[in-house]
């Protein structure tokens, strides 16, 4: 199979996803706006200069995400905060490259762990080459930003060291799932900070260290990371129920339906001890996984975005972001600190 063509970004990934305008919101914050939109730009041209391999198979399918779009978050992150220093450095915009590297290399992974049909609103690397392939590739992507990270001294190098080992110890727990005498919800929210607040929280550090910023603020950034990542995935759990396909890329439930733990069905088992009502629609859940085609299963995934577990899980969210936002407080005020506090604003508003 031959994946269709994807078209290349061919303008800063800010202004495509509208990221900058929102998190950017006074006219004094032209300098840093203009500093982060010419760093996303070399960062983009970066990618696309360290995903080209010799190798035709290796560079058809190392790209292939890459090429598929994403809003660059962790990127953007890497360069918002190294403005709290002395701005964007060469090191910085390599850091910036070798995390998104990173988060794509482990996207690979995770779809075939999770065997997903579609990423990014393509087929999935799996689904297009098979499950050998994708993980090969993953592995030339951790390959490739560990190089990258190399040039940047010890320091970096354990950063990046600790941050895999959280991303693989996360994505374990999850597999393995809770222990017996272990919360469910708490297990989930433990499995969010590694598995995606690490290197969320790694991004904003890499950009406060090779930014050269004052000592101090890279623990309030890691902090800020940390607990916006969980608060980016609960949303995302959210997003994985909406039935606009055109916006997720997804049919409505994709994590669902492949036995991927998200928080409101988290919620939603643990109503079901003590409230019938919830009890039948987990039940009807439960009932017809397996069964993609399943009307009645679309049916109780849409009545699940209509529960109130969902609503509870978008305010868990809202109070993660509030813990980002805490964590800043050590920050000193101006244009970084207030587009930080409403990037943690964005990144929960996405359900709406």
């Amino acid at each position: 199979m031959t994946p269709a063509p994807v078209a290349r970004r061919s303008k800063a990934l800010s202004s495509q996803f509208g990221l900058t305008e929102r998190i950017f919101a006074s006219s004094d914050d032209r300098q840093t706006i203009a500093a982060v939109e010419r760093g996303l730009e070399l960062v983009e041209e970066g990618l696309l200069k360290e995903l080209a391999f010799s190798d035709g198979v290796a560079d058809t399918t190392s790209r292939y995400l890459l090429d598929a779009g994403g809003k660059r978050v962790r990127p953007l992150l890497t360069l918002l905060t190294a403005q709290l220093g002395e701005g964007i450095t060469d090191a910085v915009l390599t850091a910036a490259e070798a995390v998104e590297i990173t988060h794509l290399a482990s996207l690979y992974h995770d779809d075939v762990m999770d065997e997903a049909e579609r990423r990014r609103g393509v087929p999935t690397a799996q689904a297009v080459w098979g499950n050998s392939v994708a993980i090969l590739t993953g592995d030339l992507l951790f390959a490739r930003a560990s190089k990258l990270i190399a040039s940047l001294g010890e320091r970096a190098i354990r950063l990046q060291a600790d941050t895999f080992e959280r991303l693989v110890l996360g994505q374990l727990h999850e597999t393995v799932g809770p222990q017996l005498d272990e919360d469910p919800v708490e297990h989930y929210l433990a499995v969010l900070r590694d598995k995606t607040g690490s290197l969320i929280a790694a991004a904003a550090e890499f950009g406060a260290i090779f930014g050269n910023a004052p000592h101090g603020v890279d623990e309030a950034v890691v902090e800020f990371g940390l607990s916006i990542g969980v608060a980016f995935q609960l949303i995302d759990d959210v997003i994985d129920l909406s039935p606009n396909v055109s916006e997720t890329g997804k049919r409505a439930g994709t994590d669902l339906r492949a036995g991927v733990p998200t928080l409101p069905l988290l919620y939603l088992r643990k109503q079901a001890l003590d409230d019938p009502a919830a009890a039948r629609l987990l039940d009807r859940i439960d009932g017809n996984l397996g069964d993609d085609d399943s009307p009645e299963l679309s049916l109780a995934i849409e009545e699940l975005r209509e529960h109130e577990v969902t609503a509870i899980t978008i305010a868990e969210a809202h109070r993660y972001a509030e813990r980002a936002v805490e964590a800043l407080a050590p920050l000193p005020d101006g244009s970084v600190k207030s587009a930080l506090i409403r990037f943690a604003d964005v990144m929960v508003e996405r359900s709406s």
